[in-house]
């Protein structure tokens, strides 16, 4: 009885270690230039596949790999004329992955250099961020 007791309790001080584990998952989102593609993984299962659009002539999306800083849903850009920016996911100073109004140009460069994706796919791509953790969010751009 004493030894059931000694391992309901050790399982209930595991049982917030394990669900912290479990919520912090990696979360990737690669995005490719040329494609106007981005992919998300979680733990290494592609999930999504969703058309962007990124920079267009004359300004670039950074390529590299980074971490998610920082989030706002419902943000609005102070540097292009109170742009609309919902469920911005951001990775490198300013520019982030967010919604965008304009979604028939998805699928080729149309931004300043943000990702730009549909309100559904930005929704649910902050709502898994918001799920893993900034920390645990990697989002890798390349040509």
């Amino acid at each position: 009885m004493r030894n059931m007791l000694l391992i309901g309790a050790l399982a209930l001080a595991l049982m917030p270690f394990t669900q912290a584990s479990a919520l912090a998952a990696k979360l990737t989102a690669k995005i490719d230039l040329s494609s106007q593609t981005m992919v998300v993984s979680h733990n290494g299962v592609v999930k999504y596949k969703w058309p962007v659009s990124t920079g267009r002539s004359g300004y670039s999306t950074p390529t590299g790999s980074y971490s998610a800083k920082w989030l706002s849903r419902y943000h609005r850009s102070r540097k292009y004329n109170n742009a609309w920016m919902h469920y911005a996911v951001f990775y490198h100073g300013g520019y982030a992955i967010h919604a965008t109004r304009d979604t028939k140009r998805l699928g080729r460069p149309a931004s300043h250099g943000c990702v730009r994706l549909a309100p559904e796919h930005a929704a649910k791509f902050f709502s898994l961020v918001q799920r893993s953790g900034n920390s645990n969010t990697r989002i890798v751009i390349k040509h």
